[in-house]
């Protein structure tokens, strides 16, 4: 643990789980990419960085054997009580962060200050989906994620023997498969030389403790559906913001859109010609912290 900051006003936590380096905003919202420094003070916000607070399983951070949709949500609030963040706070994920930010929003609603979810990935079988837009979205993925999401489903003791087995394709976003990146998804990519160094040392407990898990916890069967959830700010205190790539070939703009037609009360940035890497791009990290921290939308 680092020693805690001066700092004033809000904090914001930022939640991911993919294996990719932070990208923050200084001030005048100048973007950068942090690569040593991962706990940084902007305008009165504390930026955390998933490289510096990895979730159970990632980097050096203990493995969470318990570990469940719930006390993902309870090991954030911890985490902020820790570090004094005070009553309130903002939370980012991304692409599988996405869980841990739904079970914020779940089990410890007051204590947020605003919410933004990047291309949160989707549980095809939470309650609430049509039976027939699920399962026709679920049938347009990779054959080889079909068998891959099945097993974490149905039979989670066997990800790990799945994912390492030698006869049958493994999970796509495992294998770095460059099979589910869109056009700008490449280009973005073209330009993370050191990501295979990264996602080495991010992964170094071993892909069961990190990577299977959260696809065990992610694609499992939940207590709750993220579409039965309230307003977390009914008095406009505060605000949730969701955004969604419509190339994204990780996760389906579809079913996004069902959700957010759902929950009425969530701003949706529905980015066109953008994949699941868009975080990325130039300006984006200008368009989201200004977003969930002033309104803009």
């Amino acid at each position: 643990m680092v020693p805690l900051l001066q700092h004033q006003g809000s904090n914001l936590v930022m939640e991911g789980i993919w294996p990719t380096k932070s990208m923050v905003c200084l001030k005048k919202w100048r973007p950068i990419k942090l690569s040593s420094s991962m706990v940084m003070i902007l305008a009165g916000m504390m930026l955390l960085s998933p490289k510096l607070y990895p979730r159970p399983g990632y980097g050096e951070s203990d493995p969470n054997p318990k570990r469940t949709v719930k006390s993902m949500a309870l090991d954030i609030e911890e985490l902020a009580d820790q570090l004094g963040l005070g009553s309130k706070f903002y939370v980012i994920g991304f692409s599988m962060g996405g869980q841990v930010v739904w079970s914020c929003l779940k089990y410890i609603p007051h204590r947020l200050a605003g919410v933004g979810l990047l291309t949160p990935v989707i549980n095809y079988w939470w309650p609430g989906f049509p039976a027939n837009l699920s399962s026709e979205v679920y049938n347009q993925q990779l054959q080889r994620d079909q068998w891959a999401l099945r097993v974490a489903h149905h039979a989670p003791w066997l990800t790990y023997w799945w994912e390492t087995q030698k006869w049958f394709p493994t999970l796509s976003v495992a294998a770095l498969s460059p099979d589910i990146l869109s056009h700008q998804d490449r280009e973005l990519m073209s330009k993370r030389s050191d990501r295979e160094n990264y996602v080495a040392q991010v992964r170094q407990q071993g892909e069961y403790e990190s990577l299977h898990r959260d696809v065990n916890i992610g694609f499992g069967t939940w207590e709750f559906s993220p579409m039965d959830l309230e307003n977390p700010f009914p008095n406009k205190e505060g605000s949730v913001h969701l955004w969604q790539g419509d190339e994204d070939m990780i996760v389906p703009v579809t079913l996004q859109r069902y959700i957010v037609q759902r929950l009425p009360w969530i701003h949706y940035h529905e980015l066109t010609g953008a994949g699941h890497l868009f975080p990325h791009a130039d300006g984006m990290c200008d368009s989201i912290v200004k977003a969930i921290l002033v309104g803009e939308k």
